[in-house]
């Protein structure tokens, strides 16, 4: 089992934007120390529910501050950014951390983000599967050209060429890891086709991730991937812990701070095309979190993370550790997740 930091760079009220960065390098700083598998930065726009833009951004910097942790984005927002900009940073960020960098692809909402970037709703609504399959090619060969709807452009070389990993004694075809997030069956048969792990969202219960997991096995197996290859993949689960010495005190630590933070960022976006959008009771939520994810002291918080890889097949998990939003109790919940849970993983 892996266990890795979800860090959002979650801006909490009354907090700055650079509070809530430097909380985040810190937290990710504080998972390699204590001996995390990973870290997932997530990527958002105009909104303080997460003040990181570019999560690619961030992952530079981390893997330069670190030396063993692997660092993913959860994820990049492909409908945002063009595939062959964003695979020449993902091939740069593989080659130079030696091979530690998870690149987390989705699809994100349909906010205001697209008319700011001039992306279009299409790019949102249409066009991530041309988006997605640009960049996998991207990221497998040598030269690259393009006759889509969406992006049509003579052949290219690729530069840096992502298999070109110095110390690689694999097949010549690796490159950095690609993950999908996927919210729909639409977006699972879209990364089952492709062979593509799942990252799959904090707010899902064990049940709806198994039956994603379920449809994922029977599309990839459909789609002529072979089983030893379905077997192998490494889907994640996002999730929240919080660990403390009972599971009243967890909960009331995160009932305390994250639902204010909740409204205030999840009221901040705003679709690009005045659509209505149904929003979260940030209570209810915050509470449905406790009941899902690893709350509480340690024995429990392992029990929770180990029935959940039992009953979903999921073994990595991306957990938001910052919940309390307290740069000291974020540090301390890290430190308390690698020296008290982990062992009773393994």
């Amino acid at each position: 089992m892996r266990v890795g930091a979800f860090v959002l760079a979650a801006q909490f009220p009354g907090q700055g934007h650079g509070e809530a960065l430097h909380r985040a390098v810190r937290a990710a700083e504080a998972a390699e120390a204590a001996g995390l598998d990973s870290v997932w930065l997530a990527e958002h726009h105009f909104v303080p529910y997460g003040v990181c833009p570019s999560a690619v951004t961030l992952a530079a910097l981390l893997l330069g501050r670190t030396e063993r942790i692997r660092v993913g984005t959860a994820v990049s927002v492909l409908p945002t950014a063009h595939p062959v900009a964003l695979g020449e940073q993902a091939a740069l960020l593989h080659l130079t951390s030696g091979g530690r960098f998870s690149l987390g692809v989705g699809r994100g909402g349909p906010w205001v983000d697209l008319e700011v970037f001039g992306a279009g709703l299409t790019a949102y609504e249409k066009d991530f599967p041309e988006s997605l399959d640009l960049l996998l090619r991207w990221l497998r060969e040598p030269r690259v050209g393009a006759e889509g709807e969406r992006f049509a452009f003579r052949e290219v070389p690729v530069v840096p060429r992502p298999d070109d990993l110095i110390g690689d004694d694999g097949d010549g075809t690796a490159g950095p890891e690609v993950v999908v997030a996927c919210t729909s069956p639409a977006t699972v048969r879209l990364a089952a086709e492709r062979g593509l792990p799942m990252l799959l969202g904090m707010h899902c219960g064990d049940e709806e991730k198994a039956d994603m997991v379920a449809l994922w096995r029977s599309d990839a197996l459909a789609a002529g991937h072979t089983p030893e290859t379905v077997a192998r993949a490494g889907h994640v689960s996002a999730g929240v812990a919080q660990i403390a010495d009972s599971r009243t005190a967890a909960e009331e630590t995160l009932v305390k701070a994250m639902p204010d933070w909740l409204k205030q960022g999840l009221d901040a976006h705003v679709t690009v095309d005045g659509r209505r959008r149904a929003m979260r009771d940030p209570v209810a939520y915050t509470e449905l979190l406790c009941r899902l994810h690893p709350v509480g002291p340690p024995r429990l918080a392992a029990d929770r993370l180990a029935a959940t890889a039992e009953r979903t097949g999921i073994n990595r998990f991306a957990l938001l550790a910052e919940g309390s939003g307290d740069l000291a109790a974020t540090e301390e919940n890290v430190r308390r997740l690698g020296a008290e849970v982990l062992p009773l993983l393994r």
